[in-house]
């Protein structure tokens, strides 16, 4: 069996490229080609779902989601990985609507430990229900401008036949840069959850209100439509313990999880660097 990542990003890609509507977007300045009510969905339990079409720096989504359970707002243990969350730092080198802090900590319960708790308890759930949007703080914002706001803003996670699925709701997705680590972090985040309540891996659907490719990234987005998907699905085994190693920050977990994905995964060159658009 192919690599479903690469497969179903590739007919996105081209999608947007092909019927995307083209039009400047006001905050960055830039043309966008956007496509509103993408859908992407992977059966986790048959392989990992990873970009190999293009080169990826794999720990910094691996990094992020061990930072999101740590529940954290300071950049400190992320930035030993990745600096790609430093242009949203505020005072005290902290990202105020940082995911993991909004999971845990921000709305005055630990959401993160509730769901766990909940599909112990009653695995046939329905009310597994994450949010990272803060309504008093995120969006309508009436022109005032803000350095970030979540774009993955909610998820879901329930257990069906025994098998962990989440649905992811991204509001706005930057295709070439964004998408590759939203689906493969929450597919690790899967792993996480599955091993820690003991269960097996199911669905992981992703649901992008605003799928976007900017005028930047056009060139290189066709380059990886004109590859062809060789790669075979990914298996990936996810190190013991691995929720509780990452809520208590073990960089360890970092590269042994590294390693894993590395020595599973053959991806194609890489389509040159790509600017992030802010």
């Amino acid at each position: 069996m192919k690599n479903e990542f690469d497969e179903q990003y590739k007919r996105l890609l081209k999608t947007i490229l092909d019927h995307g509507i083209e039009e400047k977007n006001e905050r960055t300045g830039h043309v966008c080609k956007s496509l509103p009510g993408m859908t992407m969905k992977f059966d986790v339990g048959a392989g990992f779902p990873l970009l190999t079409l293009r080169k990826i720096p794999l720990k910094v989504f691996i990094a992020e989601q061990m930072w999101f359970l740590m529940g954290q707002k300071n950049l400190a243990f992320l930035q030993r990985f990745t600096k790609i969350w430093d242009e949203f730092a505020e005072e005290n080198n902290c990202v105020e609507s940082a995911y993991g802090y909004r999971w845990r900590k921000h709305f005055g319960r630990d959401q993160i430990d509730g769901l766990v708790q909940l599909l112990e308890k009653d695995p046939s759930s329905r009310h597994g229900v994450i949010l990272m949007w803060d309504p008093a703080d995120d969006g309508l914002a009436n022109g005032i401008k803000k350095k970030n706001v979540p774009c993955p803003y909610t998820f879901t996670v329930q257990i069906m036949g025994g098998r962990l699925c989440l649905h992811l709701i991204i509001r706005s997705n930057d295709m070439m840069l964004g998408n590759p680590h939203d689906v493969s972090g929450f597919a690790l985040l899967m792993h996480f959850l599955a091993q820690r309540l003991n269960v097996g891996l199911g669905a992981l659907t992703i649901s992008i209100s605003n799928a976007h490719i900017y005028d930047i990234h056009f060139e290189q987005a066709r380059a990886i439509v004109d590859r062809e998907v060789t790669h075979e699905a990914i298996q990936f085994k996810c190190p013991e313990n691995a929720f509780k190693r990452a809520e208590d920050g073990d960089e360890t977990l970092v590269e042994e999880t590294f390693a894993e994905l590395k020595n599973n995964i053959d991806p194609q060159e890489g389509v040159g660097k790509m600017k992030i658009v802010l």
